[in-house]
């Protein structure tokens, strides 16, 4: 049980997201200050010259009762900022590299109902352009140029 443990611990998957989300702590720690100091102070302007910026006082006598719409657009800001940071310096250069450097093979081995189909093809035309001999029990028998040829085609 500790070895199927240690061995969930140490694959690939498990330790990328690990250091995808200290990362991303980190990063939401730098688009948090930048949105507390650049766009809050612009929403705050933008909001006049009522204290509560883009906030709304529901009960004047409660202050649980306070609506911050400016914190929901800071929010906002925040995701499409992480957001695109994410794509274009992570997805994109990812999805490039692997364009890049991962092929498909040249050579896709066929199905092997590919093959049957190749070789039913085969047997078809060459009993209709040869005319192939019958065996004493009725069934064709096949020329050996022609099993050779069949051999081939399946290598």
């Amino acid at each position: 049980m500790l070895k199927g443990f240690k061995d969930f611990l140490l694959r690939g998957n498990v330790l990328d997201l690990a250091v995808a989300v200290v990362v991303g702590a980190a990063f939401t720690a730098i688009v948090t200050s930048f949105t507390n100091n650049v766009i809050n102070p612009l929403i705050a302007v933008a909001g006049g010259a009522n204290d509560l910026g883009w906030g709304y006082q529901i009960l004047a006598d409660n202050p649980a009762t306070f609506i911050n719409i400016g914190a929901v657009i800071t929010a906002v800001i925040n995701f499409v900022i992480i957001a695109a940071v994410v794509y274009f310096i992570l997805i994109v250069p990812a999805n490039a590299a692997k364009k890049r450097f991962i092929t498909e093979p040249a050579d896709k081995k066929a199905s092997e109902a590919d093959l049957l189909i190749q070789i039913r093809d085969i047997l078809e035309a060459s009993l209709q352009t040869d005319g192939a001999a019958t065996s004493s029990d009725g069934a064709h028998a096949m020329p050996a140029e022609k099993a050779a040829k069949l051999e081939q085609t399946r290598e």
